[in-house]
């Protein structure tokens, strides 16, 4: 099965370290496990192919972001010709399997002139995150685009309920939208990955980006708080981001520098050996009524079998299972928090059973293999491998 992977949006670096670079590169590759040939068409590539991707055709696209009219006109026009040109050129495919942008909609327009399925990944309203996080100039242009895009597609995956929602209210998409969430690699986010960093003391750990919803400021409060009843604990910080400045003034306004590890922007292949570094894990997220993540970092915490304390938002309130795979606190809350994680601080058997309970609800359900397979049924044309596959589970 040969398989177009398009991604047109100029804020996703392919191989970059960003989580939606993560989602892409962890997707590619399962679908290449399950038997597919796999070619890239992208805006923004961003550095050297991640291990496992060497060989991948990379077909670059014109990159767009958000401009005034009527010159943004012209570029998304050249953008959606650029792109139909390339599926041309570079095919025929047995799947385009798109990534929902800002400005693309005329290949999955093509692959349904043609009878190809088309599948559209839609991973965030993105039109409204514009418009309320960097400010969305051209709107209009926006709007249309995904009035002709999701109408085009085979079918629309959702990764959570909220988007799912999301589309059927806002874009009134009559067809299923099929629920699809992020996964893991569990071979390479696994509790036997050596850490990174080793430490007597008690660490707790976060990965992300660092923006706004990410709720730092309450960790970073709620750490200050565990540390005052004990001085051997520690927090350790893997990332970047926009609000990493006012991390840095919070620690040392709490005079928490010194118990502190700041490491920066990693490569993903160094992220495991940052996870298994900590002994909680944490993904304290805002108290957001539209909450839409799917949080690529808490299935990597859960799949390396530590004890994880998350808020209990949207779509965690359904992965996270209370005192039975982790730990779910009210978001925005630095005394729950606090709470939690001395808890764990405390009980050492309690963070074993609750890493061994998380991997193996990762290994059940939420697996990028998994996701992959999905992928394929839902397009209709199961690859010669997985049929065997399938064949042999019967």
């Amino acid at each position: 099965m040969r398989v177009a992977y398009v991604c047109a949006d100029a804020g996703v670096p392919i191989f970059g370290h960003k989580g939606c670079s993560v989602h892409v590169q962890e997707l590619v590759r399962a679908l290449l496990r399950q038997g597919a040939a796999v070619d890239l068409i992208a805006s923004r590539v961003d550095g050297t192919p991640s291990p496992g991707l060497e060989s991948l055709r990379v077909y670059p696209l014109p990159s767009v972001g958000d401009g005034e009219p009527p010159a943004h006109t012209a570029l998304v026009a050249g953008l959606n010709q650029a792109l139909v040109a390339t599926l041309q050129r570079a095919g025929p495919y047995d799947l385009i399997y798109e990534r929902y942008s800002l400005w693309s909609f005329a290949g999955l327009e093509q692959a349904r002139t043609a009878g190809t399925p088309c599948l559209l990944e839609v991973n965030a309203p993105l039109i409204e995150e514009q418009a309320r996080h960097r400010g969305l100039r051209d709107g209009t242009a926006a709007i249309a685009a995904a009035e002709q895009a999701f109408p085009a597609a085979t079918a629309l995956l959702a990764v959570s309920t909220e988007v799912a929602d999301w589309l059927k209210r806002v874009h009134s998409v009559k067809r299923p939208v099929h629920i699809l969430p992020n996964g893991v690699d569990p071979q390479r986010f696994r509790p036997d990955v050596p850490p990174t960093e080793s430490a007597e003391s008690f660490t707790v750990g976060f990965t992300g980006s660092m923006k706004a919803w990410h709720g730092l400021d309450v960790l970073i409060e709620a750490f200050a708080r565990l540390h005052a009843r004990d001085a051997a604990t520690r927090l350790m910080l893997i990332g970047t981001g926009p609000e990493a400045a006012a991390v840095h003034a919070g620690l040392a306004d709490r005079g928490l520098e010194p118990a502190s590890r700041l490491v920066g922007a990693v490569s993903p292949d160094a992220v495991p050996g940052y996870v298994t570094s900590m002994d909680a894990a944490v993904a304290p997220y805002a108290a957001y009524t539209d909450f839409y993540f799917s949080p690529l970092k808490v299935y990597e915490y859960l799949a390396a079998g530590r004890a994880v304390v998350a808020s209990d938002v949207g779509q965690l309130k359904t992965l996270i299972r209370h005192d039975v795979n982790g730990l779910l606190v009210p978001p925005g809350d630095p005394a729950a928090l606090a709470a939690a994680l001395e808890r764990l601080l405390r009980e050492p058997r309690l963070r074993e059973r609750l890493g061994e309970a998380g991997r193996a609800s990762v290994l059940h359900d939420h697996t990028w293999d998994a996701v992959a397979a999905q992928v394929l049924r839902l397009a209709g044309r199961a690859t010669p491998r997985a049929r065997v596959r399938a064949r042999t589970r019967t």
